[in-house]
């Protein structure tokens, strides 16, 4: 969490910020004077805004008037740092929602808050894991349930075509031709050439 420090330069005011910054705070220091504290403060978006009256209260009552109106910073805590005892009853009057406070108890405040802020900041982070946690086991159990992702089967394999049978009646007459003559058939031929030779 970040405090916009606001004090004129002085030499007290480093002394200051140290004591501060022990509670944990990310200090912000700037004079208020305007528009540069503005800028600031627009920027940051600090959680809590401290104003120092130890210099010029009167000027430090107008900026902390605006802190307190404006809407970028009216849901910032406000916080008054050594206000005269003769501007008191002012200050309460125009800024009841600014605790005026001493360096101590500011710096108490401020370590109570940067704890509430890890503490958010932790529940946030262990939501989160519990989320992701939640959707993980949820993915698992519909892979689960689904029968896990099917893997493409291998492509069957395309037979060939059967080569085509040649007809009973072919197989026959090729049969035929191939078997020789029989042997009765070869010697009538011989017979007859012998009785002709013999006539002659």
């Amino acid at each position: 969490m970040s405090l916009l420090y606001l004090h004129y330069e002085a030499d007290e005011r480093a002394g200051r910020v140290q004591k501060l910054a022990k509670s944990g705070a990310h200090i912000i220091v700037s004079a208020p004077r305007w528009p540069a504290f503005w800028e600031i403060a627009k920027r940051e978006k600090p959680i809590a805004v401290a104003v120092d009256f130890s210099h010029a209260p009167s000027h430090a009552l107008e900026t902390a008037d605006y802190i307190a109106k404006a809407k970028e910073t009216r849901d910032s805590a406000l916080y008054l740092l050594r206000v005269p005892e003769d501007r008191l009853d002012v200050v309460r009057k125009r800024l009841p929602q600014a605790a005026i406070v001493t360096e101590s108890e500011l710096a108490e405040r401020l370590a109570a808050l940067e704890r509430e802020a890890q503490a958010r900041a932790l529940e946030k982070k262990e939501a989160a894991a519990v989320a992701r946690r939640t959707a993980q086991a949820a993915r698992q159990a519909a892979r689960k349930a689904a029968g896990g992702p099917a893997k493409p089967g291998k492509p069957a394999k395309v037979a060939k075509p059967a080569k085509k049978a040649k007809p009973a009646a072919k197989k026959a007459v090729a049969a035929v031709r191939k078997k020789p003559a029989p042997a009765a058939k070869k010697g009538a031929k011989k017979a007859r050439r012998s009785r002709t030779a013999k006539r002659k």
